[in-house]
């Protein structure tokens, strides 16, 4: 299989950190969080009893991967969810899936055409 264009969502290396970006729970936790809406670091990192140094070093490996996007009016700093956050996942399982369903189609015409053999 030919390798993804480099601006392709499914491209290695932006996948590596999509994943590496949520493999994180606290990250996680501040994706669920900006899920239900946009918020300042401080409104992420309360809930998790980070300090704001961490926090925005999560936010920063979040936003590396390209899962959130942040906005700064003044001196507060507002992230939300990136539009098509999950598109270059969605795509990646997709295709997978795609793979699996193909292995599964093969495997039952194997099992009924030895079905029909005496």
């Amino acid at each position: 299989m030919p390798s993804p264009p480099a601006s392709s969502p499914t491209e290695p290396a932006r996948l590596d950190r999509l994943f590496a970006a949520l493999a994180d729970g606290n990250r996680r936790a501040m994706v669920d969080q900006l899920a239900r809406g946009p918020a300042s670091v401080s409104d992420l990192a309360k809930p998790l009893s980070l300090r704001l140094p961490s926090a925005l070093k999560h936010l920063a490996v979040l936003e590396a991967g390209g899962v959130v996007q942040s906005d700064k009016a003044g001196r507060v700093r507002t992230y939300r969810i990136a539009p098509d956050a999950f598109g270059g996942l969605e795509a990646w399982v997709a295709e997978r899936k795609a793979m699996w369903h193909q292995q599964f189609d093969a495997l039952d015409a194997l099992l009924a055409e030895q079905e029909k053999q005496p």
